[in-house]
Parts: C-alpha cells; sequence; structure tokens
C-alpha cells in the first residue's frame, strides 16, 4: 500500500500543480500583469498591482513547487492564502456553487492543498527524498 500512497501523493500533487501554474500563465501572459491589476482593482483588492505580482508567482512557482514536491507545507500555505483572498474579494459574494462563480472551486482547491500539504510527501517528492537522506545520514551517524 506504500507504493500507492506515493503515487496517490503525486498524482494529487501533480494536478493541483497544473491547475495552479495555469493560473499563473493566464495572469502573466494570457490577460497580463496589467490586465490582472486592473480586475483586482475592480474588486477592491488592496495593493492590485502587487496583488496581481504576488497572486502570478506564487500560483506559477507555487505550482512546480507542487509537482516537484519541494517545500511543500510552505507552499501549500501560501497557495492557501492565495484561495481565501480569491474566494473574500471575487467569489464569496456568489454564493457557494461553482457555475454562479461562488467559493466552491477555490475551496476545493485548498481542500487538494491542505492533503497535499501537510500530509507524508513519499518518495515522488524533494521533501520525501530530503527526509529520507536525513534519516539515514542519522541512523549512520548514531549507529
Amino acid at each position: 500500500m506504500v507504493g500507492f500512497s506515493t503515487v496517490a501523493q503525486f498524482l494529487a500533487r501533480l494536478i493541483l500543480g497544473v491547475i495552479f501554474i495555469a493560473h499563473g500563465w493566464q495572469k502573466l501572459h494570457t490577460n497580463g500583469i496589467d490586465a490582472t491589476a486592473t480586475f483586482f482593482k475592480s474588486r477592491d483588492i488592496p495593493m492590485p498591482t502587487t496583488a496581481a505580482y504576488v497572486a502570478t508567482w506564487v500560483e506559477l512557482v507555487g505550482g512546480i513547487f507542487l509537482i516537484i514536491g519541494l517545500l511543500l507545507p510552505l507552499v501549500a500555505v501560501l497557495l492557501i492564502l492565495d484561495m481565501l483572498g480569491a474566494i473574500y474579494y471575487v467569489h464569496w459574494d456568489n454564493g457557494f456553487w461553482a457555475t454562479n462563480g461562488g467559493w466552491e472551486w477555490p475551496a476545493a482547491l485548498i481542500a487538494g492543498l491542505l492533503a497535499v500539504g501537510f500530509a507524508p510527501s513519499g518518495r515522488a517528492a524533494v521533501d520525501g527524498l530530503v527526509m529520507s537522506r536525513r534519516r539515514r545520514s542519522r541512523a549512520t551517524v548514531d549507529g
């Protein structure tokens, strides 16, 4: 069962990572930072240009880090904060359902981030490899 757990964790990170990379890419290249900042300003997001850059890079880099499994708890927290901002400023007034622009979708992303960010990452993650090497080093020193 350990092997399936590692594969499942990797697939969850891969799917979430692709989603966040796509949204970061959209902010950077498809719409552009200026259009993203203009949208953020229309939603009364404080410091809209700064927020646009932060959201863009947290999503792009965070998505990459999710896929490779690097700094997972930190990345999960940053992306959860990003999604909480999206819920508060964009989705909340539209109710729950994603079909109405509600907060269902970012809440589902938060659930996925909690699952991959705070569970053992397994061998298919940089974090898991680092921890495995540390344990072996300690065993050698203690042994």
